[in-house]
């Protein structure tokens, strides 16, 4: 546990991503063909579900969002923040949450992967593959899960992001070695085909309609290549606590600890522990179930009762802050169910923050999700990453 340093406003700063839940088409999203996207409004029209605890902090009173019958007053600052990363990333989201704004794009295969990368890959690992085309991971898998059952060949598939995936049945490629050949695979992907992510999909079934991912995903991600607040933190001998796809999304740079979850339910258990026990400076948590099951899978009713539970849950994490801690809920990206497509959307991402210390007040269209490092940086006292404009003089009660 961190010891409080004088001239902190908050002593510890707890973040929830709600990974993909977007509030609306960012300024340029017409340039991505995201025009007209707005994941949390189409959503609660959608789904109708009840966010009764986010409404009250002041989901309602955001810009885009639906009103949620907004009380009389807030209990949190509400805002939005537009991105400028480069792309609609999971990866170059959280990266621009921490400050650091990616100017560069990773590269992506909509035909599929050339054939000499392939060709080294099978080289590498000593297998023939299967797939190599653009595809939804679970209609891939059903597509092509019994060959490779017989084959012993993996699947490989990629999609609208930046990301070379490598899906097979534990049964036939066991986890581990899942692992050691994506792990080989982020060591050949770079340069001119540096994707952002190798991401292993391990899934388990006996036949088409019964094959399921299961749990034990692991992302090998490109080390964000600037610093982030997360390394200013650790630089300076503060602590910084990573949970669900943080550790994946960040290669572990900026991290002093971290743990993995396997859905939303034990991101927010996790995330209630680290803030009761007091475990890092900064924790920092993803939930990422609302975009890999529910908005890549255009299921706006299940993404509703997602949020439905994360609202319900939502209070326990409030009554565990101390009297001098916040929290943050925001997003990384959208990923509007009812868009055409199954890909990211271009949007801009709710900003909520709560505790005793925090004063109710409307933070307004914030320019960037650099706003947030700032704001961390600001408040431990420490030099910024010039992107970015703190609202912490704002906030402080």
């Amino acid at each position: 546990m961190s010891r409080a340093r004088p001239g902190r406003s908050f002593d510890r700063i707890a973040i929830v991503v709600l990974d993909s839940v977007g509030c609306g088409e960012a300024p340029d999203a017409e340039a991505f063909g995201d025009f007209g996207s707005n994941t949390l409004a189409h959503v609660i029209e959608a789904a109708s579900p009840q966010l009764t605890n986010l409404a009250e902090l002041g989901l309602g009173r955001i810009h885009g969002v639906p009103a949620l019958g907004t009380s009389a007053s807030a209990r949190a600052a509400y805002g939005r923040m537009a991105p400028r990363a480069i792309a609609k990333d999971t990866m170059t989201g959280h990266w621009e949450l921490m400050g650091l704004i990616s100017t560069t794009d990773f590269p992506t295969y909509p035909n599929g992967f050339p054939d000499p990368v392939i060709e080294e890959f099978e080289s590498a690992i000593g297998r023939t593959t299967l797939g190599n085309r653009a595809a939804s991971g679970t209609e891939i898998i059903d597509e092509l899960g019994t060959e490779h059952m017989s084959s012993g060949s993996p699947i490989v598939y990629t999609s609208a992001d930046s990301v070379f995936q490598v899906a097979a049945h534990e049964e036939v490629i066991p986890v581990a070695e899942l692992y050691r050949i994506c792990e080989m695979a982020r060591r050949m992907l770079v340069g001119e085909h540096g994707v952002g992510r190798v991401i292993a999909r391990p899934f388990i079934g006996a036949a088409p309609g019964s094959f399921q991912r299961t749990s034990r995903r692991h992302d090998y991600a490109m080390p964000p290549p600037g610093p982030t607040a997360l390394d200013r933190m650790v630089e300076a001998g503060l602590s910084t606590y990573g949970i669900g796809k943080i550790r994946d999304i960040f290669a572990a740079q900026g991290l002093t600890d971290w743990e993995t979850t396997a859905d939303n339910v034990e991101g927010i258990d996790a995330t209630g522990r680290a803030i009761r026990e007091g475990r890092a400076d900064l924790i920092l948590t993803n939930l990422v179930e609302f975009d890999s099951t529910y908005g890549h899978r255009n299921d706006p009713q299940g993404y509703g009762a997602a949020l439905e539970d994360f609202d319900r849950r939502l209070p326990r994490l409030l009554a565990g802050l101390g009297s001098r801690d916040c929290l943050v809920i925001t997003a990384d990206h959208g990923c509007d169910p009812t868009f055409p497509g199954t890909d990211h959307t271009r949007e801009c991402v709710p900003l909520l923050v709560a505790g005793e210390g925090v004063q109710p007040l409307a933070l307004g269209a914030r320019a960037t999700f650099a706003d947030l490092a700032c704001t961390i940086l600001e408040n431990f006292d420490l030099e910024g990453l010039g992107s970015g404009r703190s609202f912490l003089a704002e906030i402080v009660a």
